[in-house]
């Protein structure tokens, strides 16, 4: 992500450390002095307007939205950032244990999706640090559909939200947070929101097909109708195999052509998905296609979703056209 005066930090994430190794990692840290309160979170709550809240988002989609929210009063560390990683299975290094354990606000998507961090902020406890649970913020229980930031309506409550919690933190810098929030909405996600309404007024009620659960609240949000059972998108989603039921329902729906387009996340293509994306396109339906994390991770969430928001208006117009 790209803004002036927003200091957004990557932490390149590497697997298969378990762990043991990030207890290790936050005793070794712990030693030598660094423990929340101190260094950069210890900065973080005084109001003299010269000061940065440290902030850790455990994937960088929320972490855009983080910085730009905060601006120059914020610094940003998102830990998945990789579009080759799978976010449901990854493991935390010891850096990332740090990363926490030093940050003055945790921003986690909950339901399921990054139990780590929790886990992580219990082992190095800090009367000040504050964090966001996406999923308990928007009502969304454990076993419920995790992937948040599909949702337009729960985007737009994170992004009050992380204002408000930027100003409870470092009240001398209320007005700045307002007025990040308020352009934020208004102008940085004006393409996204304008999208959002035209496709849902367009091809509300269309009825479409997708590879996994990462586009139910997406199609929800546009008024699409998903016509993929749910256990199927579930099962992909969590990289179980589908039962031959479902499997045979989603091929007959698209060999008989009941859904308008097909929808599927590049980043788990299985052989499955992707037989049944090579079937779609044989049948003259239109392929979209969307990403779990930024593509690429340096991009704003409002471009990333613009362009997805694009291809999937793009695939609808298809339809109409026929």
């Amino acid at each position: 992500m790209s803004k002036a005066g927003v200091m957004y930090r990557i932490l390149s994430p590497v697997r298969g450390l378990g762990a043991a190794v990030v207890l290790i990692g936050l005793l070794a840290g712990c030693a030598t002095g660094t423990q929340a309160g101190s260094g950069p979170a210890g900065r973080s709550s005084a109001s003299s307007g010269d000061t940065k809240i440290d902030v850790v988002a455990a994937e960088n989609f929320w972490g855009s939205i983080a910085a730009q929210v905060g601006g120059e009063h914020v610094t940003v560390t998102s830990i998945i950032t990789n579009p080759d990683t799978d976010p449901h299975s990854y493991e935390p290094t010891p850096a990332d244990g740090r990363a926490l354990a030093q940050a003055r606000y945790v921003i986690e998507n909950g339901v399921g999706y990054d139990p780590w961090v929790g886990k992580l902020v219990d082992a190095n406890p800090a009367p000040a640090r504050s964090v966001l649970n996406v999923g308990d913020l928007v009502g969304v229980k454990e076993g419920g559909n995790p992937h948040r930031w599909y949702s337009p309506d729960d985007v737009h409550q994170v992004i009050e939200r992380v204002a408000a919690d930027y100003t409870r933190i470092d009240p001398a810098d209320a007005g700045y947070f307002g007025q990040r929030k308020q352009a934020y909405e208004t102008q940085g996600l004006a393409r996204y929101n304008r999208l959002i309404a035209d496709i849902k007024s367009r091809y509300g009620g269309t009825p479409v097909g997708a590879s996994e659960s990462i586009v139910t609240p997406l199609a929800e949000g546009l008024g699409l109708r998903m016509l993929t059972p749910e256990s199927f998108l579930d099962a992909v989603s969590e990289g179980t195999d589908p039962t031959a039921a479902d499997k045979l329902t989603v091929d007959q729906q698209i060999k008989t052509r009941q859904i308008n387009i097909f929808v599927f996340n590049t980043q788990n293509a299985t052989p499955d998905v992707a037989a049944l994306v090579t079937e779609a396109k044989a049948t003259g339906i239109p392929v979209a296609t969307v990403t779990e994390t930024l593509a690429p991770p340096t991009a704003g969430f409002q471009d990333w979703q613009v362009g997805q928001l694009q291809g999937i208006e793009q695939a609808l117009s298809q339809v109409i056209a026929r």
